[in-house]
């Protein structure tokens, strides 16, 4: 996933420096300081008694130079030697603009810019000249700090180990100013979407407390996470329930309900979070239970706090205390849970669990509420300011959808290059709507993995039930929806149904045919007429035939998805769509109905996602004329890949 940027571009002395490293400590991202990478070639030339731009390319090529992106305690290294106090020297500042005015240089040092960019693991503050106009032009977040050239010098003399006196210092800055402008290649501007800060009369405070605003209305600080861990049915998916407010975790008196690590977003007196709810941790585990396991190990990696949630009523077992071992390994802070507490009695037997050696268990009963309140105000008190989970914020929501066992989680994880979900050749295995933010074919994407749907709703019961719920949720909150089937089988009702489902969603529309690779020449030929049968009713839906497994044409499923995606948000201006009915009219008026032939007036496209239109008529029309329109529209403007509604609303003829 790409890091967070936070690009803050401005003259020399202004405060970037001091104000990046600020940031970046608070947030704990990294810090890049751009000029310094800028010094330590022009320390190089100088050290090596060259002014030439060939002979300056020669050493850098031959010479290494490293930035540790720590904000704590940067440092820059030329050839594995510390050298970032000599860069600060004045000889280095009198020289610096020249080099950096050099193209070739410049070059080199974008593309090493750019890989400390990538490399960075959540977010990373970035400071220069040019961040936010070439280095990192898709900053999510552009600073432009400038301050006078008298407060500006007051600093840099102030930072100087040097005896050089505030004249030549508020001319080097001058000289510096002129020529970071005025250079032709990255000169130093203000990009067009920066924020502008004057930090002239302002504290370090002051500035960092006006970033951290921003970064916070803009929901860019990533959200502290809370992994909830503990054995199977100790009522983790109860408490998760009872601390977002509603029920969107499974909730049965089975052990092993929930398999997937799920995440879920919730809010305490104003403190954002986000709650993972995994699967039952076991010492032992077998079979399926060896993936659930490893899920919510991975869970406690990722997560900043740990909520260790313990069975009250049967007390402390053998597999808690190794799953205490586990969590001090990770070194994370856990609060411990007592569950199941109903009232002052089970306080007694819950006490017992300070034998557990992490420190008081906190009694809650997550069925009746008790002590939630209590617990949540614990939990917010004790997580960081910042997380290491970036909010939505933006990204394209697909929901994948389809029967069991077709490969929807195999496909998100090839997709995203590593196990995201549980994959087993067990039917069922996913059970909650499980979402992941996923970087391929040039964008980021928010995938919602479904439960497979066995069969309708109503007929359903148990965890059938409520995943199938969960399903239509996930769809409903999708903008397009990728239909999966097993090409290898033949296609069923249930297939075509949950097509229906996203299609009277109305929502964009992508079908996959996985599990190619199983497909012979005799399996494609009845596919065809099985499609041209069955479906019917959606020609328009676009068709991707891939392989998760092997990964054959994963290529051409983002093309099918923006295709779909701006279809559905496609309008037609009013002109264009009035010149195309008239034409339409004209040549194929509507039927003749009861002695009379409705005459149509005129029409609209009342509104996109999906796209709807309004055609104004005299009298009704029929259903085949309305899908000839729809049938023509589509021929006309495209819309391939999302569903259109075409609405016939009854006009008073005109007497003239």
């Amino acid at each position: 996933m790409s890091a967070l940027v936070l690009a803050i571009d401005g003259p020399s002395g202004s405060g970037k420096s001091s104000t990046a490293k600020a940031i970046a400590l608070r947030a704990n991202w990294s810090y890049l300081d751009t000029g310094a990478l800028y010094r330590a070639v022009t320390y190089l030339a100088l050290k090596n008694k060259v002014d030439d731009e060939e002979s300056v390319i020669e050493f850098l090529k031959n010479s290494l130079i490293t930035f540790d992106t720590d904000p704590a305690d940067p440092k820059v290294y030329l050839d594995g030697v510390d050298i970032s106090s000599e860069i600060r020297l004045q000889r280095i500042n009198d020289q610096v603009s020249a080099i950096s005015a050099m193209a070739s240089v410049r070059n080199i040092l974008l593309d090493l810019q750019r890989q400390y960019i990538s490399d960075a693991p959540i977010g990373i503050v970035v400071e220069g000249r040019d961040i936010g106009t070439v280095v990192a032009p898709a900053a999510q977040l552009k600073i432009y700090l400038h301050a006078d050239i008298t407060e500006r010098t007051k600093r840099r003399e102030g930072e100087s180990n040097e005896s050089i006196g505030a004249q030549k210092i508020g001319e080097s800055l001058a000289n510096r100013d002129q020529i970071d402008s005025s250079r032709a290649i990255s000169p130093l501007t203000q990009a067009a979407d920066a924020a502008v800060i004057d930090s002239t009369r302002l504290t370090l405070q002051e500035v960092t407390d006006q970033i951290w605003k921003w970064l916070k209305q803009r929901n860019l600080l990533g959200l502290p996470t809370v992994a909830v861990i503990g054995r199977p049915n100790v009522g983790k998916s109860t408490l998760v329930n009872r601390m977002i407010g509603r029920r969107e975790a499974i909730v049965e008196d089975t052990p092993g309900v929930t398999r997937d690590r799920v995440k879920y977003e919730a809010e305490w007196n104003g403190r954002r979070f986000f709650l993972i709810d995994t699967g039952g941790w076991e010492v032992k585990p077998t079979g399926i239970s060896e993936k659930i396991t490893a899920g919510a190990e991975a869970a406690i990696a990722e997560a900043d706090l740990i909520m260790f949630v313990v069975d009250a009523q049967v007390g402390a077992l053998d597999e808690d205390a190794s799953l205490v071992d586990l969590l001090r390994k990770s070194g994370k802070k856990v609060i411990l849970v007592a569950n199941k507490i109903d009232n002052a009695e089970d306080e007694a037997e819950g006490y017992e669990l300070w034998n557990l050696g992490l420190g008081e268990p906190r009694f809650v009963s997550a069925l009746h509420g008790r002590g939630s309140g209590d617990l949540l105000d614990l939990l917010t008190g004790a997580l960081p300011e910042v997380g290491t989970s970036q909010v939505d914020d933006g990204y394209r929501r697909v929901a994948l959808v389809g029967r069991p066992n077709v490969g929807k989680s195999s496909l998100l994880n090839a997709l995203a290059g590593s196990p995201r979900v549980l994959v087993d050749d067990v039917e069922g295995t996913t059970r909650d709507a499980v979402d992941e933010l996923i970087d391929f074919g040039g964008s980021t994407w928010r995938f919602i993995d479904t439960a497979g749907i066995r069969r309708r709703a109503h007929q359903a019961s148990g965890t059938d039930y409520y995943a199938s719920l969960r399903t239509a949720i996930a769809l409903d909150r999708a903008e397009v929806a990728l239909v999966i089937f097993d090409a290898s089988q033949i296609l069923t009702e249930q297939d075509i149904r949950i097509v229906s489902m996203a299609d009277e969603a109305g929502k964009a529309l992508v079908i996959v045919m996985n599990k190619w690779d199983l497909v012979d020449e005799e399996r494609q030929l009845v596919l065809d007429r099985e499609i041209d049968r069955q479906l019917e009713r959606y020609p328009w839906a676009q068709r991707v035939n891939l392989s998760a497994k092997t990964g054959w044409h994963r290529d051409r499923l983002a093309p099918a998805l923006r295709t779909a995606l701006t279809n559905w948000e496609k309008r037609i201006p009013t002109a264009k769509l009035n010149a195309f009915l008239g034409e339409l009219v004209a040549a194929n008026p509507p039927p003749v109905r009861s002695g009379k032939q409705p005459k149509i007036k005129f029409a609209t496209q009342a509104g996109t996602c999906p796209p709807k239109f309004v055609v104004f008529a005299t009298g009704f029309l029929e259903t085949a004329y309305r899908r000839f329109i729809e049938r023509r529209l589509r021929e006309d403007f495209g819309f391939e890949g999302t569903p259109i509604e075409v609405a016939v609303k009854l006009k008073e003829r005109d007497d003239a």
